[in-house]
């Protein structure tokens, strides 16, 4: 059953890529958020090779498809933002059912936000299964907008550039995305929360020197070398 929607989907995305391009990956990115239906893993590796490598462009176009999938993500994840806050937990928990999707992946993905906060959108873009539904927490608790929309297209942008980039080099071998980003995925988001918390140490003793040099004690010689 899996197999033949999977088959399904990318025979859908080949005829989409071949009419309208990015725009077509833009519009399916945006969809993929909005409802969390169609696997980004597919869309992204598969434009990453219909688009490009069987094109003969060169890598750093995988960046200008990115920015592309980034924008829609963020559109669509916009949609899903302003549904949630301005409906509340009744309409999302209305809007899932007619979707069918699991509660289970709201309640998750609310959990992940009380825990570490906004943050999560930017962080939560990087895992399957969370990437999607993080953006429900972020509406139903009025996250400022306009973070939202700088976290969620950072986040987006780093997703789609890893995965137009593995389907850049992997060609026609799209299922090979689709397992490495179930293998990686995760030891990924760990990377970026260590350097995350590397930055804000870093931050931190860099603060603490400053005050420290603040309120150093003026003697006696340093104002006699200060007088003219």
């Amino acid at each position: 059953m899996i197999a033949e929607l999977e088959v399904q989907i990318i025979a859908a995305v080949q005829t989409l890529f071949d009419r309208f391009g990015w725009l077509g990956v833009a519009g399916l990115m945006a969809f993929e958020n909005a409802t969390g239906i169609t696997p980004s893993e597919i869309i992204l590796g598969l434009a990453g090779w219909l688009l490009l490598a069987a094109k003969d462009a060169g890598f750093g176009m995988v960046f200008v498809g990115a920015l592309y999938a980034a924008l829609g993500s963020t559109a669509g994840a916009s949609v899903t933002y302003w549904l949630a806050r301005l409906g509340g937990r009744p309409v999302v928990d209305r809007v899932a059912r007619w979707l069918r999707v699991d509660p289970c992946y709201i309640t998750r993905a609310e959990a992940q936000f009380r825990r570490w906060g906004p943050g999560v959108v930017l962080f939560g873009r990087l895992v399957p299964g969370v990437r999607t539904w993080v953006t429900v927490p972020a509406g139903l608790a009025r996250m400022s907008y306009l973070q939202f929309v700088v976290f969620t297209f950072a986040g987006a942008y780093v997703w789609s550039a890893l995965l137009i980039g593995v389907g850049y080099q992997l060609g026609h071998a799209w299922w090979l995305v689709r397992d490495l980003v179930k293998q990686f995925a995760p030891w990924l988001l760990a990377a970026l929360v260590a350097l995350g918390c590397l930055g804000l140490m870093t931050r931190w003793l860099i603060v603490q020197q400053q005050r420290r040099s603040a309120f150093v004690p003026v003697t006696n010689e340093d104002e006699e070398r200060s007088l003219p």
